[in-house]
């Protein structure tokens, strides 16, 4: 399966060029704009998002790159010492550690999403496996909920696993692993759910097919894995109007 390209590498390769054009272009037509960084910053965003644009980036990209460099400008002008800067950026990455090579952002599953889930669980005793599940908050709900069954999280963000271990220690049918989920084995799971992204969707269905056991249940939370058949959709009444797409393995 192809891997396409990584979107911090891409915005990268983005940010540079816009740097090199914007400075030919100040330099041959607009050289009085040397003396204006804040200007010389906006420029090279715009140029940023052209070339971001082209590249194939995703909308929200383009405000990103606009104001990336403007923001690093505005930025050199307060007067906050550099171990802020570096505080706030370790904290930042132990958040959400390589979300640019997973390709999943942090998300959270709400209350109205554990309700919809339990309606999905056989009656009989199970296990449940979310595969990124963030600081746990769902999986404790479930647990509370049937105490049966046994949930399993795995989370390869350092603060969030933290986050789910502690807060899950009381929980005697709760497990919280650190690592990587696509190294885990799904043959022991009666149930997996994931709210990933539509990028590995395809991979993990892949995976499912491998590992999972006939009969069992694969449940994405509003992204959906192309050229499977879905089993059952689940409409959930929440705000951002949740899907759950159920595959039978």
């Amino acid at each position: 399966m192809p891997v396409s390209p990584s979107p911090l590498r891409s915005a990268i390769v983005a940010q540079v060029l816009g740097v090199a054009i914007a400075a030919v272009g100040i330099r041959l037509g607009y050289p009085q704009l040397i003396d204006m960084p804040l200007a010389c910053a906006f420029l090279q965003g715009v140029c940023a998002a052209l070339i971001g644009h082209w590249m194939g980036a995703p909308r929200w990209w383009m405000l990103i790159h606009c104001s990336f460099l403007p923001a690093v400008v505005l930025a050199g002008r307060l007067e906050i010492a550099p171990g802020w800067y570096l505080a706030a950026f370790a904290l930042l990455l132990l958040i959400y550690w390589r979300t640019d090579q997973s390709r999943v952002p942090l998300y959270l599953s709400n209350a109205a999403t554990a309700q919809a889930l339990l309606q999905l669980l056989p009656a009989n005793p199970s296990k449940f496996v979310d595969l990124g599940c963030a600081h746990g908050g769902l999986l404790r709900l479930l647990a509370r909920a049937r105490r049966d069954c046994s949930f399993v999280g795995i989370e390869h963000a350092p603060l969030p696993w933290l986050w789910a271990r502690l807060a899950s220690m009381r929980l005697s049918n709760v497990q919280i692993r650190y690592g990587d989920f696509w190294r885990v084995n799904l043959e022991t799971f009666d149930i997996v759910y994931a709210f990933l992204s539509p990028v590995p969707m395809p991979r993990l269905m892949d995976k499912a097919r491998a590992e999972m056991r006939p009969g069992t249940l694969m449940i994405s939370n509003s992204f959906v894995a192309p050229g499977a058949p879905v089993k059952r959709i689940v409409n959930v009444a929440d705000r951002r109007a949740t899907s759950l797409y159920c595959y039978r393995i």
